[in-house]
């Protein structure tokens, strides 16, 4: 049988009692960290223009969208989530692909079961499989995929969400094998956009094109039943060397969301280990912005490859920055949404900071370490090497942490909404029906957020 073949057979023969209790708790850590994702990015300015540019155009309004009062249609809704649960930078990652798969496969689901009765054990099983896809296809095409350019968030992400979507439908394993097909010739999404709105699109975009893809596979519509392993199919043209047998080695016994990590930074990941190294220096050494005469980093290659953006303007610029990450811990002794605004980019404390700030690439540094060195302005000097930040897999956020973090960033809905959402992530097999959770991520009354919509 074709790789493409046993995904789908795997897909559809898979039952919620056959995943494993850790899983689904893992699973459901990260809808708490998406919805408190999408509830923080609700209001920002690239999902109001995306709404002001295609809203008019949008269908029969049956499906809501996370934090906004707004319906629209349930593809469009689904890129209006994708977008809000990424564009802050806040969405939980896989380091050992780089892909933010939360972030689709939830887009497309909420907007599915806001329009369409969908029980929480059912809702949790077709999240854990799209995950699970996204992750696969994604290891089994890394490094090369990424290095490529391709930003594997939004170009690999439109597989999880025609799986999780298809899977809700019931689609046959003929079916399921034609939405991969439909999902693999839209796939999209360049790493070049890092910096700008259109890096949000990437998971709106592939979200609403993996929900469209099982909705034509459920009526028939048909592709190509190699668009994986085929020789002009997603791995060759796309990635180049690629390891099939990665899709499907232990598929069903090993889970790959074993290896999510959550943000406690709302910024690129590889830039968290000097946000975390200089915020303990500063702590440490009682710092202050105008003692520091010169910073230097030593970081791995990829470090630069992503985040060398050094004269920014914008928020979004700076979680791609690794001055401004160094900035922050030093100048603010923080790394929180604040510190990732158009103020913040262009606050002169902090500009200063990132222009005396070098950055040079070690190959014996990590991806998720950095050695820090700092010059006093009375000739001192100061530092450390860090080999793990916050967050990653040896420090992961407790789920404590990440009910703060939910917190922190729900601020569109009241206390007693954020209260019953978050019961409602730790118990969602219980929930009868997903569109009630949904309700209460809509906004009630005028409770705008006041924090800077950037």
């Amino acid at each position: 049988m074709s790789y493409t073949g046993q995904l789908a057979t795997y897909i559809c023969e898979s039952r919620p009692q056959d995943i494993p209790k850790d899983v689904r708790h893992e699973a459901k850590r990260a809808l708490l960290n998406i919805v408190g994702c999408a509830l923080g990015g609700a209001e920002h300015r690239a999902v109001d223009i995306a709404i002001e540019a295609i809203g008019p155009f949008s269908g029969p309004p049956t499906s809501a969208v996370l934090g906004r009062r707004e319906r629209f249609d349930p593809l469009f809704a689904a890129l209006l989530n994708g977008i809000s649960t990424h564009v802050h930078d806040y969405d939980d990652t896989l380091p050992k692909n780089y892909i933010h798969a939360s972030s689709p496969v939830a887009a497309a689901l909420f907007a599915y079961a806001s329009a369409n009765k969908v029980a929480g054990a059912d809702f949790l099983h077709a999240f854990i499989l799209g995950f699970e896809v996204i992750s696969r296809i994604g290891n089994a095409t890394y490094p090369a995929h990424y290095l490529a350019g391709w930003h594997s968030t939004g170009s690999i992400g439109v597989f999880g969400a025609a799986i999780a979507v298809g899977k809700l439908q019931s689609l046959t394993s003929l079916q399921t094998a034609n939405a991969i097909g439909l999902a693999a010739t839209q796939s999209a999404g360049l790493r070049e956009m890092f910096g700008s709105m259109a890096k949000s699109f990437h998971p709106g975009r592939s979200a609403q094109s993996g929900y469209m893809a099982a909705l034509l596979a459920q009526k028939g519509f048909t592709a190509a039943l190699l668009p994986l392993e085929g020789p002009r199919g997603f791995a060759a043209v796309q990635a180049g060397s690629y390891d099939f047998g990665k899709i499907v080695d232990s598929l069903g016994v090993r889970f790959e969301l074993h290896d999510n990590t959550y943000k406690p930074f709302p910024s690129g990941l590889v830039i968290h280990p000097t946000i975390d190294a200089c915020i303990q220096l500063r702590d440490k050494h009682n710092l202050t912005a105008d003692q520091i005469a010169s910073v230097q980093l030593r970081v791995a290659p990829l470090v630069k490859d992503l985040c060398n953006k050094k004269a920014i303007s914008t928020g979004l610029e700076a979680k791609f920055s690794i001055y401004h990450a160094a900035a922050i811990g030093l100048g603010r002794g923080k790394g929180g949404l604040a510190e990732f605004t158009d103020e913040a980019a262009n606050d002169p404390t902090l500009r200063a900071l990132r222009d005396i700030t070098d950055a040079r690439v070690d190959p014996d540094i990590g991806e998720d370490a950095v050695a820090v060195s700092i010059r006093l302005k009375d000739g001192r000097g100061l530092g450390m090497k860090l080999e793990g930040s916050l967050g990653n897999l040896e420090r992961p956020l407790s789920d404590a942490q990440l009910e703060a973090k939910f917190r922190e960033q729900g601020t569109v809905i009241s206390s007693t909404q954020m209260d019953e959402v978050i019961a409602a992530c730790w118990n969602i097999e219980a929930v009868n029906d997903v569109a009630n959770v949904i309700a209460a991520c809509i906004p009630k009354g005028d409770r705008r957020a006041s924090r800077s919509r950037q």
